[in-house]
């Protein structure tokens, strides 16, 4: 698959009276790594929830991972979920679950086997630094914790692509800084297409990146 994302003349909004997003184009390549900017309120996270399907388009032509967005039907929109891992900047963790179940939710989804959800969950959390967390719930955790299970969840089911709304918005300089390289190395190690909506681009930043700016309701390319 040479392309991930598709958009021809994409319109967004939330209500008939307002237009977010107005016949933007744009094309992700597999491997890519976006950094998608603009002014508050300019439409960065109303992109990203169309990119998961959570807002349906209004006009326009989008296609995400080989699934066309306009008038998608809920099997092929589960199919498009299984394929995209999330990571928001509230987190959006489930309090009463332990980190290993949180970890574990797009596998249990999935269908896949306790044995092989239980080997996958134990190596992600090694993998962003909190097996000695295990058994710990959310809510015992720092933001930037919160932050890292919520990585490792997004990585769970071996996505294609991961979308990211502002992930390191609400943590210190040493979270971002973790949750910067679990990025980058799942883009590099992983070839997974990362999509991560910001209001600033790090300054140190290892990988090779594509920047998408938001104006006026239009998406353009930085060079």
């Amino acid at each position: 698959m040479d392309k991930v994302i598709w958009a021809k003349d994409l319109t967004l909004s939330y209500t008939n009276e307002e237009t977010i997003i107005n016949r933007a184009n744009f094309d992700v390549n597999a491997g890519d790594f976006i950094f998608l900017t603009g002014a508050s309120g300019s439409g960065k996270s109303t992109i990203l929830k169309s990119l998961y399907g959570e807002l349906p388009i209004q006009g326009g032509e989008l296609n995400i991972v080989g699934v066309s967005l306009p008038h998608i039907k809920q099997k092929k929109l589960n199919f498009l979920r299984k394929n995209i891992g999330i990571v928001f900047q509230d987190y959006k963790l489930i309090n009463e679950w332990d980190i290993e179940k949180n970890v574990m939710l797009p596998l249990l989804i999935a269908g896949y086997a306790p044995d092989v959800c239980d080997a996958q969950v134990t190596k992600l959390l090694a993998h962003v630094k909190l097996s000695h967390q295990i058994g710990k719930r959310p809510v015992e955790l720092s933001g930037g914790e919160q932050q890292r299970v919520a990585m490792a969840r997004a990585l769970a089911h071996n996505p294609i692509m991961i979308l990211a709304d502002e992930p390191t918005g609400n943590l210190d300089d040493y979270s971002a800084s973790l949750i910067w390289n679990l990025l980058e190395g799942a883009n590099e190690q992983l070839k997974t297409t990362v999509v991560v909506v910001t209001h600033h681009i790090p300054e140190s930043f290892s990988v090779k990146y594509r920047h998408f700016h938001i104006e006026a309701g239009a998406v353009y390319e930085v060079t």
